[in-house]
């Protein structure tokens, strides 16, 4: 596989490789995609404990008998309509 890198990017690169932390480029790209991998996984956990903090107030609103049945389409697009204002 060939990666083509911008010459900051290759810059920071070598970098990380003259600190001695790394040895190579290749375990500089390595670690950048392990950490890639980590942060995307936390921004899932983020997203995924928001969505339950939402669901929680929308069950808390119906245990409270604060809720609206829809029975057709016509009613939904009216609710939709009275959201919008």
């Amino acid at each position: 596989m060939h990666v083509s890198l911008t010459a900051e990017l290759e810059a920071r690169v070598k970098a990380k490789v003259e600190s001695g932390l790394y040895n190579n480029a290749s375990e500089v790209i390595r670690e950048a995609l392990r950490f890639m991998d980590t942060h995307d996984e936390w921004i899932r956990e983020i997203k995924l404990a928001k969505l339950r903090e939402q669901l929680q107030v929308g069950a808390d609103q119906i245990k409270r008998g604060e809720s609206q049945v829809i029975h057709s389409e016509t009613e939904l697009d009216a609710l939709f309509t009275k959201i919008k204002g």
